[in-house]
């Protein structure tokens, strides 16, 4: 039979397009050191940058990989076009508390032009470091955990308690949309949780970090009105005049802080830190501002950030009578004041020793994989952990990132593919020692049933 060239064509096309479904399918199931990093690079090569993040291409990547896994598939919207991924591996004992392992699906702005190689392309040079916005702030250790699972199903393992995964939006915005509507809704109170592993940081040495808790995020706005004339006139009290001493007054706390510090009486995540982050005022004209014309307000923006460790009251009293007293005509306003303190009134950290079985899982599971785990720390910046710890949940942050440069929100942000294999293999470990935990216990004023 004789075919015509546009037939042959379309027959070949059909052939081509068939062998790439079947090679992405077979990929999906390949648990191979080379397909694992090829997973990796594919998800990283989604832009889910802030602010506008493509979560459509992400979700639909992450549902096809729970299909592959045959894990229980979920989405939600708690805001529109915010979707809430939750995937579920059932456990045979589902009266047992379950495990949830977090991760964030966005990422933060870049500056592709201070880049060396595009930030979403994921590209892995001859060291084995993959570049990409996200591969370690928290792609990777989302992929990690899908991986861990995809080999432990390859074992033959069951879990005994279920575990649950969740790809949440907006944590780099602060996870207003996402994990704190998430634990107010009915789906978090029927998974009948019991610890959470969320991120952590990378380490530049060979013992991994883990964090108990991390300082509450409190963004605040300071307000100054006073007289506005003209610019050759003295007043006393003016906007501007007001707000400077507020600002003096808040440097020398900032500076109290740093010098404990810097004299090694504290680490970095046990004092108070506050930077101040923008000045606004004056009035604008068509060549820049008017000159000769003092403002009749002033504001600047401060990003403070509180240890669990430190007194909110004190601080709260401070912002009153010392930075923006109303003596002298200030204001102060939070844009967000995170919770420094559990709804049981406790300091927002978990248990890291011996009465915390989960601890002990955890530092058992890791030297199992041939890691070791460094001094339990505060971290120094925000994350979704701290809306499970506020309803009295253990949570953990844990990132299996060793020998690793610290590049989260940095240019040139890698992951080192072998760090990465690693990171997988801990988390193996972590994961079977988790759900196949027999014993329960019920901790007195709190949610930690184990």
């Amino acid at each position: 039979m004789e075919l015509s060239y546009r037939t042959i064509i379309s027959l070949l096309l059909l052939f081509l397009s068939s062998s790439i479904t079947i090679t992405n399918a077979e990929d999906l199931e390949d648990p191979s050191s080379s397909s694992i990093i090829s997973r990796f690079q594919r998800y990283l090569q989604i832009n889910t940058a802030q602010p506008t993040p493509n979560y459509e291409e992400s979700t639909q990547f992450i549902l096809s990989q729970a299909k592959s896994l045959s894990l229980e598939a979920q989405t939600f919207e708690f805001v529109q076009s915010k979707p809430f991924i939750l995937l579920k591996w059932p456990g045979s004992n589902p009266n047992l508390p379950s495990i949830l392992l977090n991760s964030h699906t966005d990422v933060v702005p870049v500056e592709h032009e201070k880049w060396s190689h595009p930030p979403f392309g994921a590209h892995l040079d001859s060291l084995g470091n993959i570049y990409a916005r996200g591969s370690q702030d928290m792609k990777c250790v989302g992929m990690q955990y899908l991986e861990a699972i995809r080999k432990l199903k390859a074992s033959g393992f069951h879990p005994l308690r279920s575990v649950y995964l969740s790809f949440v939006p907006d944590e780099e915005i602060g996870g207003h949309d996402g994990v704190e509507k998430f634990v107010d809704s009915d789906v978090f109170t029927n998974m009948n949780l019991g610890i959470v592993l969320d991120e952590g940081l990378a380490s530049p040495s060979e013992d991994y970090r883990v964090f108990y808790a991390e300082r509450s995020s409190w963004w605040l706005v300071i307000k100054a009105t006073g007289q506005p004339g003209h610019g050759a006139k003295l007043y006393d009290s003016s906007a501007m005049e007001n707000l400077f001493k507020s600002i003096e007054s808040v440097r020398r706390f900032r500076a109290s802080q740093f010098d404990l510090l810097k004299a090694g009486l504290k680490a970095e995540s046990e004092v108070v830190s506050i930077n101040m982050v923008f000045l606004k005022a004056g009035t604008p004209s068509p060549t820049g501002f008017v000159m000769n014309l003092q403002p009749s307000e002033a504001q600047a923006g401060f990003d403070i950030r509180v240890p669990p460790t430190a007194d909110p009251e004190s601080m709260e009293r401070r912002i009153a009578e010392e930075w923006a007293p109303a003596s002298r005509n200030m204001t102060f306003e939070f844009k967000q004041k995170a919770n420094v303190h559990d709804k049981f009134g406790k300091p927002l950290l978990s248990v890291t020793d011996s009465s915390n079985p989960w601890w002990d899982l955890l530092e058992e599971a890791v030297k199992n994989s041939n890691g070791k785990l460094g001094k339990p720390e505060i971290l120094p910046g925000a994350t979704d952990s701290r809306y499970f710890r506020e309803l009295g949940f253990p949570a953990i942050g844990f990132s299996p990132m060793a020998n690793t440069p610290i590049l989260l929100h940095d240019h040139n942000e890698f992951l080192n593919q072998d760090e990465y294999l690693k990171g997988v293999d801990v988390y193996v470990s972590i994961i079977k020692a988790y759900a196949s935990y027999v014993e329960h216990t019920r901790k007195e004023g709190s949610k930690d049933e184990l």
